[in-house]
């Protein structure tokens, strides 16, 4: 496989700028980093261990819940602790194994959560608009289904990005001026222009990233059509209060992702680009946990059952 790649440095991998070029905000740098891990790690494992400690939440939007914070967990892992280590050492390089581990973990979670969260609008597209058949469409077999489906998609997605790059040849550079191996940062490398692998990744990003988001808006059309026609304002917003946590987790991502990813080149500095990266990256991932705490009352009220069992256990 790298073969080819080989050629850039005779061997030696590439190297991550990062943020190298502010010296002497390193140590800050690192301490948010950190920070910013740590929160997300330990908020998407807090959430799921409610979800499993909680038998009122085991149901299908939950289940779902669970699959992105396992993903946000791997892609933030695959990710961040290689920048910390940059940030505090200095040791830009990263080996060829190494990038095409990261450049594939990261495309494999990103393409699943998008048809996870696809799976999720349509979860509460039948639980808003065909209540009576929902317990019959939604169940353990559709869950465990679509989570597959979502998880193989992701894999064979992601398994294009390396292969394309093994193909490469980059003899003039092997520095790569962003934080992690992005692929059109990598791309950037090459010494002469690749049409065709451009347009393939222009291609892959429509068909899965905006093709999912527009179903995802179409369920929601569909939703908000329904809830509408709801006639009391207790039972509107309770209706649409089982799907806002969704909503704003799916407007946090695709939004975010959708732009930084498919939007033109030079159209903002590469160190803005990178800056603007870490909100999806890193900020986004955090967010996921706390937008289902704090805005779901059914986790709220499983998180203060859970914590006054483990204190009655503790007075026992």
């Amino acid at each position: 496989m790298v073969e080819n790649v080989q050629n850039c440095s005779i061997g030696k991998g590439f190297h991550l700028l990062a943020f190298t070029t502010y010296d002497n905000l390193q140590p800050y740098i690192f301490a948010g980093i950190l920070l910013v891990y740590v929160l997300c790690v330990f908020g998407n494992i807090f959430i799921t261990v409610i979800v499993c400690l909680s038998p009122s939440l085991h149901t299908p939007m939950y289940y779902f819940l669970c699959n992105l914070t396992v993903l946000d967990i791997i892609y933030v892992s695959v990710i961040l602790p290689k920048l910390m280590v940059i940030t505090i050492t200095g040791d830009i390089r990263i080996s060829f194994p190494g990038c095409f581990a990261q450049l594939f973990f990261y495309v494999f979670c990103i393409g699943t959560e998008f048809f996870i969260l696809a799976s999720m609008a349509y979860d509460r597209y039948v639980a808003i608009c065909i209540p009576l058949r929902y317990m019959l469409i939604i169940d353990l077999k559709t869950c465990v289904s679509l989570s597959v489906f979502s998880f193989s998609l992701g894999v064979l997605n992601a398994l294009m990005y390396p292969l394309l790059i093994s193909k490469l040849s980059f003899a003039n550079s092997n520095k790569i001026n962003h934080f992690f191996c992005h692929m059109k940062s990598i791309l950037k490398l090459r010494p002469t222009q690749g049409a065709n692998i451009d347009l393939l990744i222009t291609i892959d990003g429509v068909a899965l990233g905006f093709s999912t988001f527009l179903l995802i808006l179409i369920s929601y059309m569909f939703i908000i059509s329904t809830i509408l026609k709801i006639k009391t304002l207790s039972g509107r917003f309770k209706a649409f209060s089982s799907c806002s946590s969704h909503l704003t987790v799916v407007l946090l991502f695709c939004l975010t992702s959708l732009t930084l990813n498919m939007k033109p080149e030079n159209e903002l500095t590469k160190e803005q680009d990178k800056i603007l990266s870490m909100l999806y990256i890193a900020v986004v991932p955090l967010l996921n946990p706390m937008v289902y705490s704090l805005r779901n009352k059914e986790v709220l009220k499983a998180i203060s059952n859970n914590i006054s069992k483990f204190h009655a256990h503790l007075e026992f």
